[in-house]
């Protein structure tokens, strides 16, 4: 069975999208309309931008969703998915992918969402750090032990674990993530606490934006970061895609889950090869690959 994957932030790089743009007409129209819906020409900064134009959260979010949900438009009978899937952000293009989200539902909701949080971020100093080579219990247990808010944020695959919080917390938390044996706790170059408490905020004013919006039925199922198995039901959906900003994204449990459901080959539609990796160092039986446009 085939699952499509769909990556979150940090998967973009200039460039994202242009041989798209200039090969298939569809992927032109629907660039152009996004230019409309956002009010600015996220095309010219995806195309030719700086690195840091694309950095900025109220970019970056739309851009991965534009690249990856264009991507799965084009390649039109190729895109027969028996499941999706998406890390975080990607949850939103997986949604539209089978069929639950308008394009310009979809795309109105993510440019939200990344205003939403960045008014989060600029609210209280947080930020997040990946951890590894310790097992999840122990980093759960550590985050539990430190004073003030850091909590497990996303559970990318065994032996990485980000976690997400206030500076101070953070910088405790890795102190003796470290001294319990961990490879690695590095603080990440983001503006805030994804997936954390500290983005109460933004999950109320997305809460709203969710609501007044029409979730159709899926074509497919897809696995929820919240609940990390198969959700059919538009209005569990929509619940699950509330919570998803201050709940962690459990990406390791999502995909054995899939897994568990027979999926066997994992495609990832979108910038960047992350999520492939991740699904290896989950279940290394599986088949990983990129979206193709053979």
């Amino acid at each position: 069975m085939n699952a499509y994957i769909f990556p979150g932030q940090g998967a973009q790089f200039v460039g994202m999208g242009l041989d798209l743009y200039e090969k298939y007409p569809l992927a032109q129209e629907l660039f152009e309309n996004a230019n409309e819906i956002l009010g600015f020409s996220i095309t010219d900064i995806m195309f030719e931008g700086t690195p840091e134009d694309l950095k900025e959260t109220k970019v970056t979010q739309p851009a991965i969703y534009l690249h990856s949900v264009i991507l799965s438009k084009v390649m039109g009978d190729e895109f027969k998915p028996d499941m999706v899937a998406g890390h975080s952000l990607g949850e939103f293009s997986a949604l539209v992918a089978n069929g639950t989200l308008s394009f310009d539902d979809g795309l109105t909701l993510v440019s939200k969402r990344a205003l939403a949080m960045q008014k989060a971020c600029e609210l209280r100093p947080s930020t997040m750090a990946a951890v590894l080579g310790l097992e999840d219990h122990i980093v759960e247990r550590i985050c539990e032990e430190t004073d003030g808010i850091v909590v497990a944020a996303n559970y990318n695959c065994p032996g990485q674990l980000v976690i997400s919080g206030d500076i101070g917390a953070i910088d405790l938390a890795c102190e003796k993530l470290k001294e319990a044996g961990a490879r690695r706790a590095l603080v990440l170059p983001v503006g805030g606490a994804f997936h954390s408490p500290l983005m109460e905020p933004a999950r109320e004013e997305l809460a709203a934006a969710i609501e007044n919006t029409t979730f159709g039925a899926p074509k497919c199922p897809i696995y929820q970061n919240v609940t990390t198995t198969a959700v059919t039901d538009s209005e569990e959906i929509k619940k699950n895609l509330i919570a998803q900003l201050t709940a962690p994204v459990k990406w390791t449990q999502s995909v054995k889950n899939m897994v568990i459901d027979g999926a066997d080959i994992f495609v990832e539609v979108g910038p960047g090869k992350v999520l492939q990796g991740l699904v290896g160092k989950i279940d290394p039986i599986v088949k990983t690959m990129a979206a193709s446009l053979s």
